[in-house]
């Protein structure tokens, strides 16, 4: 069997192929194009027939190469970057290069066997393509008002006395008056803005729209679980991929950083905050958490018992995030599996 490694950049694909006992047999240099994509598998074909690729940046400058891989029924999983470097360290060589980095992701293929799938195009991948673009928007919506209001200030001083707010389209109507009989570079540039702002509104409500109804014909029962609206559930669905790809629910909390890291010495006993996994999915389950606390008496309850045994309340809250993971994931995989259920019954 033969693991091999690929670490990823712009321009180039540098790959190492390693034995069962981790000695690394071959290692190469290709382009990250379309022909070095093809000389890469002729080396690969050289190393032998039975092979397992682990490749950093596969959902990137990976994703081409790790398609191509995937379609042609090889074996490919991805190699997170910290493990990359965990494994690094163990490598007897001075300073970073890249053929030091393939050769410790190809061990690290060869030494975790839970790795996952690389993602791959579908209802994942555009779930978290339509969140991302909706948040950039909002985040550019947001920088769009702070200019506003800044231009605002010097044009028409105290103007926020009429206008409570520039979020509001009918707060922007009002803005859009006072600016009508102002002239010069200034308030050009502020009607430009304050025009962007209202293209950003209509684009972020087109993607929210685009992201409810795909989650809507995907089935799924995330929306069921208080505190998950449609934005949330397709963030968690984005980020998470096929929720079978997890050898268990330590595991998937792990991934999504709500696994508490012991900080224990001698007679005390403690967990620290764990500020690893995906911070996307981490935040996810945040604001599910969040929600309930608000709105669920259960919730209160759980948080409210935690805080009796002598836990803060923001230690409750991870204790909350860690209950709710499992929860997300025994509901992904009942529509995993209802899923699956139903193309056999098609088949």
């Amino acid at each position: 069997m033969i693991f091999i490694g690929i670490d990823t950049h712009k321009a180039t694909l540098v790959a190492s192929a390693i034995d069962t006992p981790g000695r690394e047999v071959s290692a190469g240099t290709f382009p990250n194009d379309v022909q070095g994509h093809t000389a890469l598998v002729a080396w690969v074909d050289e190393q032998g027939p039975e092979r397992r690729f682990g490749i950093e940046g596969s959902g990137s400058y990976g994703a081409s190469l790790a398609r191509r891989l995937v379609s042609t029924g090889e074996s490919v999983v991805e190699v997170p970057a910290n493990l990359t470097e965990r494994e690094r360290r163990h490598l007897r060589r001075a300073g970073k290069t890249d053929a030091g980095d393939a050769l410790a992701i190809a061990r690290v293929v060869l030494r975790e066997p839970g790795l996952g799938p690389v993602p791959m195009p579908g209802l994942s991948e555009d779930l978290k393509l339509l969140v991302d673009a909706r948040e950039q928007r909002i985040a550019e919506r947001t920088r769009v008002l702070n200019r506003l209001h800044a231009q605002l200030v010097v044009i028409a001083p105290g103007y926020e006395r009429t206008v409570p707010n520039l979020s509001a389209a009918r707060h922007r109507v009002t803005v859009a008056r006072l600016l009508e009989a102002q002239g010069g570079v200034r308030a050009e540039l502020t009607r430009a803005d304050l025009a962007r702002a209202g293209e950003l509104d209509t684009e972020c409500l087109a993607l929210e729209r685009r992201v409810r109804r795909l989650v809507r014909l995907s089935g799924s029962s995330l929306p069921t679980i208080v505190g998950v609206a449609a934005i949330t559930a397709a963030k968690i669905m984005g980020e998470t991929g096929d929720p079978r790809r997890f050898r268990s629910s330590p595991a998937f909390a792990a991934m999504s950083g709500t696994a508490p890291i012991p900080a224990s010495s001698g007679q005390t006993s403690r967990h620290r905050l764990n500020r690893g996994g995906n911070r996307q999915l981490n935040r996810a389950l945040h604001t599910i958490a969040l929600t309930q606390y608000r709105t669920d008496q259960r919730a209160q309850a759980y948080i409210e018992k935690r805080m009796s045994e002598g836990k803060s309340w923001l230690e409750a809250m991870r204790c909350l995030k860690r209950h709710l993971a499992n929860v997300v994931l025994r509901t992904m995989l009942a529509d995993a599996s209802i899923r699956s259920s139903s193309v056999g019954l098609t088949t």
